[in-house]
Order: structure tokens, then C-alpha cells, then sequence
């Protein structure tokens, strides 16, 4: 076994090029996507925060069978 570093053609090296160029590419694009979610997601739940009423802290008055904690049987 040689040491010596292989010599790729020029049509090999395109190839490698490119499809390194399409990967790098591709993983932007998906950070790009992830980034945007997170940020409409953050931006979603501000709005609903500041569209509150004082009638939606009491909005499950009514209900009693799943307010009673600790009961237990």
C-alpha cells in the first residue's frame, strides 16, 4: 500500500464537487425550514397571548369533572 495521495480525472472531481455542492445546499435549505418553524411558532403563540379577553381565564368554570385534583378513589 501506497502513502502517495490518488489523483481523481477531472470528470471524477466534478461529479464529487457537485454532489457535495448539492448536499450542502440541501442541509441550508432544512435549517432555513426549521429556523422558520420555530419562529412562527414563536410569533403564533405571542399573538394568542396578546388576544386573551378576561372571560378566557374563566372559561372552564362550569366544568367540574376534571377539575377536582387530588381526590383520588
Amino acid at each position: 500500500m501506497s502513502t502517495e495521495h490518488e489523483t481523481l480525472a477531472p470528470a471524477e472531481e466534478t461529479k464529487e464537487r457537485c454532489a457535495l455542492c448539492v448536499i450542502g445546499w440541501f442541509s441550508v435549505g432544512i435549517a432555513v425550514a426549521a429556523l422558520g418553524i420555530y419562529v412562527g411558532a414563536v410569533i403564533r403563540s405571542r399573538y394568542k397571548f396578546k388576544r386573551r379577553t378576561p372571560y378566557d381565564f374563566y372559561a372552564n368554570a362550569g366544568e367540574r369533572h376534571a377539575s377536582e385534583f387530588g381526590m383520588g378513589i
